[in-house]
């Protein structure tokens, strides 16, 4: 086993993986950057390198810096996390390069499946079923018109590199299609550097239903049931849970033998997620496969209770997994909820800031993954995740009234957040009933404002009031009127 780990991450995902490594006895190495030095991952860690400037190039994207990081503190392993370099071929090549295991899959399958066309084509002479679809010559108009008239509208447009709802769009009718994937193709060069795209059919009222896997060295592999990330914003889930309400037992299982099949066919080792477009008459169709840790992981870890990062160590370790598919079994319901610096008003637009103050909730069947503290900058260069709030209870009624209450009590002071849209999306009624589709933010919540009463807003100014109040107050305080450090300590003895 490890004796010491790296985490080429920050914030709450690296936080977490250090909390599996402490339980199982590994130290840990945090790599940090300028605007980072005083982060909670920081802390957290038993030690840590500063790597660089702000800027992700000469941070957490370096890989040569974080390379040389291991090896200074002697760091046999490296665990990505999500993000950054977690599905970057290149870095996992240079880990082995360096004789350093890289907490994944290998380099080779990293590349394969992170092209979106080539993992089309693995997942059909496999079995697994696509969407139609087809590549497309992104400086070639014609092929794009005569590819998405064989499909037939709407079609997606999607970075053939890449992931996070970049390179994305939805084309509905031809005169959009030029002006779409001409900004497809842009947005997919500048975030990956290849501007490919490529064409599938948009599948209107889909799910997003997604298999989590794991798969050893020795050819064992396992699914540990489906997610439901349905509830998105610009193409990113907000909100995820398990099981989801669409599956029966019989497409459950179906489901998961596609996935393990996906698995076995990429020749893929480690912790993965394969996703799945779900439509209305139960037919699946492939959408991707994560090869990483999914920010969703932990309504799995609440149901199944297994640690997903302890199995992800284990493997990387040449260890064989110690579960069967028969061990696997739910039980109860998980609720996440992503908890970002963001602005639901003005299209979900990032938000970075001092966080004033910040209170979690706490109680039974309540997890909060987090990243952040009181006092602490909330930095414009990176993604804006603050935490992940999740929830567990016996039944899906029963979790929603749980995340209700906890986002209620989730105080967060000095940067704005989605608490209040996503208490509204888990009272709505579609949801409440389990009409959870793709298009579930566009079809229900497009202009979101928040309703606050005339009580919230006296409340508000109370608070507002005597915070004022109580600054001028301390400015006001001369030297003389504040104890000394000896009055303050009472009574002693020496």
């Amino acid at each position: 086993m490890f004796q010491k780990i790296l985490i080429a991450n920050r914030g709450e995902i690296a936080v977490r993986i250090m909390k599996t490594c402490r339980e199982m006895g590994i130290a840990t190495v945090a790599v940090f950057s300028d605007v980072d030095i005083a982060a909670l991952h920081v802390m957290t860690a038993d030690e840590s390198v500063h790597l660089g400037q702000a800027e992700p190039s000469e941070s957490y994207l370096n890989i040569d810096k974080i390379i040389a990081a291991a090896i200074k503190t002697g760091a046999t392993a490296i665990h990505p996390g999500y993000g950054f370099l977690a599905e970057n071929a290149m870095f996992a090549k240079a880990c082995q390069e360096n004789d350093i295991t890289f907490i994944g899959p290998s380099a080779a399958v990293i590349q394969n499946l992170g092209d979106k066309i080539i993992a089309r084509k693995i997942m059909a002479k496999s079995g697994v079923p696509i969407t139609p679809g087809t590549t497309v010559d992104s400086n070639n108009q014609d092929a794009w018109a005569q590819a998405a008239d064989a499909i037939g509208y709407p079609v997606l447009i999607k970075a053939a590199s890449g992931g996070g709802g970049k390179g994305m769009r939805v084309v509905y009718a031809p005169e959009q299609l030029k002006e779409s994937c001409e900004t497809a193709a842009s947005e997919a060069q500048n975030a990956f550097g290849d501007q490919t795209i490529y064409m599938e059919k948009y599948l209107e009222n889909a799910r997003h239903v997604e298999i989590q896997i794991l798969c050893d060295a020795q050819g064992n592999a396992i699914h540990l049931l489906e997610r439901e990330c349905s509830v998105q914003r610009r193409h990113q889930k907000i909100i995820e849970e398990t099981p989801s309400t669409a599956l029966c037992d019989d497409l459950r299982e179906k489901m998961g033998q596609a996935a393990i099949t996906a698995a076995k066919a990429s020749g893929y080792v480690n912790a993965g997620t394969v996703e799945f477009l779900l439509d209305d008459s139960g037919k699946f169709y492939f959408l991707e496969v994560n090869t990483r840790l999914q920010v969703e992981h932990p309504v799995t870890e609440m149901i199944t209770n297994i640690d997903l990062v302890r199995h992800q160590i284990e493997i990387a370790a040449g260890i064989p997994l110690s579960i069967s598919q028969q061990d696997i079994t739910g039980r109860g319901h998980a609720i996440e909820c992503r908890i970002y610096a963001e602005d639901p008003e003005n299209n979900f637009f990032p938000c970075p800031g001092k966080i004033e103050f910040l209170k979690e909730p706490t109680g039974p069947g309540i997890r909060n993954d987090c990243g952040v503290y009181t006092n602490v900058d909330v930095p414009v260069e990176y993604d804006p995740i603050l935490s992940k709030l999740i929830v567990f209870a016996e039944t899906r009624e029963l979790a929603i009234q749980r995340m209700i209450h906890a986002l209620q009590r989730y105080a967060i002071v000095g940067v704005k957040t989605a608490i209040g849209f996503m208490l509204d999306v888990l009272a709505s009624e579609p949801f409440q009933q389990g009409q959870t589709y793709t298009n579930f933010i566009d079809a229900h919540f497009t202009d979101w404002r928040p309703v606050l009463s005339e009580s919230h807003l006296a409340c508000a100014a109370f608070l507002a009031d005597n915070l004022i109040a109580g600054k001028k107050e301390e400015i006001s305080k001369t030297q003389s009127d504040i104890p000394s450090l000896w009055q303050q300590l009472g009574n002693f003895r020496l």
